[in-house]
């Protein structure tokens, strides 16, 4: 029997073992001492403490990781999303071991992880890109060239860039020079690789994704596109399907696209391929993301397909079985991520006890979650509390549910904070509410002060 080693932490290490459960696999929980009494832990047929509470001494440690799927005889390794998800090194380590990598293999992991070299690819494919460059740029003159060739504003963006993180906006040739040695000294100490590229940055546009799934038999197919606009810093707080106005015949051109793309790379797994869309409807490649998003669950409430098991399958060398064709689309689905931060101190975390927590219930409500009353949120990690997931026969009813279940949601402690009524003001923002919103629209807005948990 298969044993499957989930190299995260939280409701991504939970939900991923709970799929395990449902498919009669072994399952094994690894856990820093911070995550000593979590529910992951808890769930999973066997858990081996892998450090201390800093990541990089735990969850992105691979030597422990690997030494706890050989204590365990954990032949396949998840690695949800975040830490070691997207790291090449771990696939072609598990790939030397004998361990199934639940990814793409080594190789496509580093072309496309390489936001530079998944340019180029995606320019040999045929996609279209917003103008830059399609290789990283290591001189200043060269860079600040290009700016100028491209026309203001640029955004600067590390080249092993991810999670919103590696990136600056330019907006004249003054401040270029400084804000790319910046970018670049910030990408070495972040991410341990100081290149970067240049591209145009677009000031109103939307973010929308495809996700995508490819067999290691050639096939692939693509399971609509998700609007992932409503953004503080590049980082995700609300994310729905189908992306609201976008035609038929766009999204239809996207997903062929990602699919082309992806399969050209020699794409094996679940993967995401990003586009930014401008206010003419035309679309634009952005980057990759090589591993499950956070916000694959609204996928799955409108394809009605467990994405974990999918990967799972892929992993062990299933064919898809099914085409393009087979792919049906039903109702609309809305994601809020409730997170331990304080809109009214810049989101600010809040690591604390949480002495309340009750989650929404009622007809098509999902909430992933690791979290329980008594939980202390460890100070160490992301501050993602829950994700609140709902369906609807349209978006109208999607955002009704939302708002209702976000209503019921109950997280509190002493000095804790959550974004939960943040969320809800960004629901009831009128250019939301007509999705006619873009990336900018958290600038734009003037949401009144929100309450301190409880929320």
């Amino acid at each position: 029997m298969t044993t499957v080693l989930v190299a995260n932490r939280g409701e991504i290490a939970l939900r991923v073992l709970r799929t395990c459960r449902e498919l009669g696999l072994r399952t094994v929980a690894v856990y820093s001492t911070a995550d000593a009494g979590s529910a992951a832990v808890r769930y999973a047929d066997r858990a081996v403490c892998i450090g201390p509470g800093p990541a990089r001494r735990s969850y992105n440690h691979i030597p422990a990781i690997i030494e706890a799927a050989r204590m365990t005889g954990a032949d396949m390794i998840h690695p949800g999303y975040g830490f070691l998800s997207e790291n090449p090194d771990l696939a072609e380590v598990c790939a030397a071991e004998g361990i199934t990598f639940v990814g793409p293999p080594a190789a496509v992991m580093e072309r496309l992880g390489d936001k530079a070299l998944a340019r180029a690819a995606m320019v040999a494919a045929g996609l279209p890109l917003l103008p830059g460059s399609t290789e990283a740029l290591d001189d200043p003159g060269d860079a600040a060239a290009l700016a100028e060739e491209i026309g203001y504003p640029v955004i600067i963006k590390a080249a092993a860039g991810g999670g919103g993180r590696g990136m600056a906006v330019v907006r004249d040739s003054a401040s270029f020079g400084d804000t790319y040695r910046r970018t670049r000294a910030g990408a070495k100490a972040v991410f341990g690789d100081s290149r970067v590229y240049v591209e145009r940055y677009l000031d109103s546009a939307r973010h929308v994704e495809v996700q995508v799934l490819c067999d290691a038999h050639g096939a692939g197919v693509h399971l609509g596109a998700r609007d992932c606009s409503v953004q503080r810093r590049h980082q995700k707080l609300v994310e729905e399907t189908p992306a609201p106005g976008l035609p038929a015949a766009t999204v239809r051109a996207m997903g062929e696209a990602a699919v082309r793309g992806v399969l050209a790379a020699g794409y094996v797994g679940a993967g995401t391929v990003e586009f930014l869309v401008d206010g003419q409807g035309q679309f634009s490649f952005m980057e990759v993301n090589c591993r499950l998003q956070v916000e694959h669950p609204v996928t799955e409430m409108v394809t009605g397909l467990d994405l974990v098991a999918e990967q799972l399958r892929i992993a062990a060398g299933e064919p898809l079985g099914y085409h393009q064709d087979d792919v049906r689309l039903w109702g609309a689905a809305v994601e809020c991520r409730i997170n331990a931060e304080d809109p009214d101190r810049d989101f600010a975390p809040t690591p604390a006890v949480v002495e309340q927590f009750e989650t929404p219930g009622g007809p098509f409500v999902r909430v992933d979650t690791h979290v329980a009353s008594g939980y202390r949120i460890p100070p160490d990690y992301d501050s993602l509390l829950a994700k609140v997931v709902v369906w609807g026969a349209d978006r109208e009813a999607a955002l009704r549910r939302m708002d209702r279940a976000l209503s019921e949601l109950r997280i509190t402690g002493d000095r804790l904070a959550t974004t939960t009524a943040f969320l809800r003001s960004v629901l009831a923002h009128p250019e939301f509410a007509a999705g006619t919103h873009d990336t900018a629209l958290l600038d734009r807005m003037r949401v009144p002060a929100t309450e301190r948990s409880p929320a």
